[in-house]
């Protein structure tokens, strides 16, 4: 049995990881419950950790490939496979396996974000809006549902809202992103829509957003508007701070797709993306915020086991 001091260490180091690394993933915000902060910062080391394996450069993919192996089969508690000690693996080993264990997690939300990572190896063009969709519901999705579990709440309708909702969000990261992925080789703009519209790669090696692919960005960006609708709901749903956490989540990425049509999709010119003057007014909004028409009324799940990241 971990010792109380080692526990607390391992979460220390996980919230330390996430401090370096934030994104747009909720990691320790003060706006979320002191309860909550420890294991979004473990499930967050995690998949950072898992997309580091995917993403970053210096490893081949064969070694690519058995990290994330690695990674799986310690997941499920098998150590038979080595992990470079720098990783953390321990750490963070530690501190999710006592957040699994309090929060009651389901293990094949993590498996999902792992097979996408694995997917980022081997599969760098998506043929159709439906394989787009099918990547996010690994990649994007699976977080927030834990964070729903982390929460205490588990309810079919705030599932696929939180769905909606985290699909929008990696879509607009996608379509801020796109220059960036483009000079990596990714593209994530489905090819049926970029053939549709004519769109040509010459122009985005060329650095210049075509009104071809100004076209196609904007019908993305529509139906990605109608994830957002779709997912707002999930942010009356919850209740306390994370209702908060989850209003400024959805009010701020509006805002960058926003300002995506305002540069009409040059982000090769300008990468549209919030500063400190924003924060100010998105609380205004926030506070202003007005509820969907037919919120879901719903309160956590009653449990006895001790949610909070004490071990």
């Amino acid at each position: 049995m971990d010792s109380h001091a080692d526990c607390a260490a391992a979460y220390a180091y996980c919230e330390r990881l996430a401090r370096e690394h934030y994104e747009n993933f909720p990691v320790a915000s003060r706006l979320l419950p002191p309860s909550m902060r420890p294991h979004i910062a473990a499930v967050y080391a995690f998949a950072r950790r898992a997309d580091d394996f995917a993403d970053e450069p210096g490893i081949d993919d064969a070694e690519r490939l058995r990290l994330l192996t690695a990674w799986e089969r310690r997941l499920h508690g098998d150590f038979t496979i080595r992990i470079p000690d720098q990783l953390g693996a321990d750490e963070i080993f530690k501190a999710l396996a006592h957040t699994i264990r309090s929060c009651r997690l389901p293990l094949s939300l993590f498996t999902d974000l792992l097979s996408a990572f694995r997917q980022d190896i081997s599969t760098n063009r998506y043929e159709t809006w439906a394989d787009l969709l099918d990547y996010c519901r690994r990649s994007a999705n699976p977080v927030g549902r834990l964070v729903l579990r982390i929460a205490g709440y588990e309810d079919s309708s705030l599932d696929a809202q939180s769905d909606a909702l985290c699909t929008a969000l990696q879509l607009t990261n996608f379509w801020q992103d796109l220059g960036i992925d483009w000079r990596k080789g990714r593209l994530y703009v489905p090819l049926h829509d970029r053939d549709r519209a004519g769109a040509r790669d010459a122009d985005l090696d060329a650095g210049r957003v075509s009104p071809e692919w100004e076209a196609v960005l904007a019908a993305l960006a529509v139906r990605t508007r109608s994830l957002f609708e779709a997912g707002r709901p999930v942010c009356d749903g919850v209740r306390g701070r994370l209702r908060w956490e989850l209003r400024l989540t959805w009010l701020g990425a509006s805002l960058i797709l926003d300002r995506l049509e305002q540069v009409r999709f040059d982000v090769f010119r300008r990468r549209p993306a919030l500063g400190a003057t924003d924060a100010l007014p998105l609380a205004w909004r926030a506070l202003r915020w007005s509820p969907a028409r037919d919120p879901v009324r719903t309160t956590p799940t009653p449990d006895p086991v001790e949610r909070s990241g004490r071990c």
